[in-house]
C-alpha cells in the first residue's frame, strides 16, 4: 500500500489537445478515492498516467516515496481492471487470474494458493475452469479484478469497471469492491462518469471537469458545499434546480426574489455568506436541490412558494419527481459548463420537486412548492462560484 501524489500534473498531446492541467491531487495510504466527472473531463488520462500508460507531459506523480514519471508500468506496481475486462479469450479464469504471477515467476504452487484464495474472495471457485465466453459480464469482471488484487499490489486502478453490467449487477459489485476494500485497505483509485457510483463508494471524490480539478472532499461535503455551479449541478440525481433571482434589501435585512416570490433571507444564511451582501441589487444563481422543494399550497403565504404548471410527473412508486414550469429565468448552462455567465434568457424555467408518492398531482394542474431559504445554494452568475466566505 502506497500515497499517490499528483504535483500540478499535465497532459498535451502531439497535436495540442489538452487532457489534463495543473492537476494536484494526494491520495491517502489506503484510501478509496473516486475521479468522477463527464465524458472527456480528463479522469481517464489521470488514471492512465499513474499506471504509465500515459506519459505526463508536466509536473510529478509519486506512488510513496517514488517518482514514477518514467519508470515502465510494470515497475511501478500497480493493478489496473479495465472498463472491457481484457481478457485472455483463449485462457480459463484460473489462467487470467494467474498470468500476472506467471510472468513474475512466482513458484507454481504459492500462484495455485494465491489464485485459489481470491477466488474464495470473489465467488469464483467454480468458474476457474471456463474461458471468458462461458462467463457472464459480471463474472468477467470479478475475474478481471481477481487477477488485479491477486498480485497484492501497492495501488488498484480502476477505470469504469461496472458500466457495461446491468443496473442490478452493478449494485451487487459496488458493494462487493467496497467490501474488498474494506478487508484489504489497498489504495484505490476508481474512475466513473455515474455520480451514484462515486457517491456510494468513494472515501473521497474528485470532480473533474475540462482536465482540471473543481472539488476534492467527501461525498456529502461536496453535495452539501458545491463550490461552483458546475459541482452543484453534476453531483445529485436529479440534477440540482437552477434559477435566477435577485438580492434585494428592506427594512435593514437582505431578502431574495425568485419570480413573484420574495423572502427574507436569515442572519444564519447571510452570516455564512459574507459575500452575499456584496450582491446586493444584483441577479444570482440559486440552486435548490429537487429533495428541498416541498409540496405547497396557494393559500399560503407568497414568501418562500414558487407555483407553476405541471408539466411532467415520474412514478417510481417510492417516490415521484414533478417537473413545474415556474416564473423565474433559468440559469444556463448544462452540466459541461460551469456557466461563467451564459444564461437562457426564457422568463420560465422548471424545476424538478422529489416529492412522496403519497402527492396526487398530474400534468397540466397548477401546483406550488415552498423553500427554505436554508437549504438553498447562492451562486455568482459571472464566475459560477459558489457565494461564500
Amino acid at each position: 500500500m502506497a500515497p499517490i501524489h499528483f504535483l500540478n500534473v499535465g497532459k498535451q498531446y502531439g497535436d495540442g489537445t489538452r487532457a489534463v492541467s495543473d492537476f494536484s491531487l494526494e491520495v491517502s495510504d489506503g484510501e478509496f478515492m473516486v475521479l468522477v466527472g463527464p465524458s472527456g473531463c480528463g479522469k481517464t488520462t489521470a488514471l492512465r498516467m499513474i499506471a504509465g500508460l500515459e506519459s505526463v507531459t508536466e509536473g510529478e506523480i509519486r506512488i510513496g516515496s517514488r517518482r514514477v514519471n518514467d519508470l515502465a508500468p510494470r515497475d511501478r506496481d500497480v493493478a489496473m481492471v479495465f472498463q472491457n475486462y481484457a481478457l485472455y479469450p483463449q485462457m480459463t479464469a484460473f489462467q487470467n487470474i494467474a498470468f500476472g504471477l506467471k510472468i513474475r515467476h512466482v513458484p507454481r504452487s504459492r500462484i495455485g494458493e494465491q489464485v485459489r484464495s481470491i477466488s474464495e474472495t470473489l465467488g469464483l471457485v467454480e468458474l476457474l475452469k471456463r474461458r471468458p465466453g462461458q462467463l457472464s459480464g459480471g463474472q468477467r469482471q470479478r475475474v478481471a479484478m481477481a487477477r488485479a488484487m491477486v498480485r497484492d499490489p501497492e495501488v488498484f486502478l480502476m477505470d469504469e469497471p461496472l458500466s457495461n453490467l446491468d443496473a442490478n449487477l452493478r449494485v451487487t459489485l459496488r458493494a462487493e469492491i467496497s467490501r474488498i476494500h474494506r478487508d484489504l485497505g489497498t489504495t484505490t483509485v476508481f474512475v466513473t462518469h455515474d455520480q451514484i457510483e462515486a457517491m456510494t463508494m468513494g472515501t473521497r471524490i474528485a470532480v473533474m471537469h475540462d482536465g482540471r480539478l473543481q472539488q476534492v472532499g467527501s461525498p456529502q461535503d461536496v453535495y452539501d458545499h458545491p463550490v461552483n455551479l458546475f459541482v452543484g449541478r453534476f453531483v445529485g440525481s436529479p440534477s440540482m434546480n437552477v434559477v435566477e433571482g435577485t438580492i434585494e434589501r428592506s427594512t435593514g435585512s437582505l431578502h431574495l426574489r425568485l419570480g413573484d416570490s420574495c423572502v427574507v433571507l436569515p442572519d444564519e444564511v447571510v452570516a455564512a455568506r459574507p459575500r452575499l451582501a456584496a450582491h446586493e441589487h444584483r441577479s444570482v444563481a440559486i440552486g435548490i436541490r429537487p429533495e428541498c422543494l416541498l409540496a405547497g399550497s396557494a393559500g399560503e403565504p407568497a414568501a418562500g412558494r414558487l407555483d407553476g404548471t405541471v408539466e411532467f410527473v415520474e412514478a417510481l412508486g417510492f417516490e415521484h419527481l414533478v417537473h413545474i414550469r415556474i416564473g423565474c429565468r433559468r440559469v444556463g448552462g448544462g452540466t459541461g459548463s460551469t456557466d461563467n455567465g451564459n444564461r437562457d434568457h426564457e422568463s420560465t424555467s422548471i424545476v424538478v420537486a422529489r416529492l412522496a408518492s403519497g402527492v396526487s398531482v398530474q400534468p397540466g394542474e397548477r401546483f406550488s412548492v415552498r423553500f427554505a431559504p436554508e437549504k438553498l445554494h447562492f451562486f455568482d452568475l459571472e464566475t459560477g462560484d459558489a457565494i461564500r466566505a
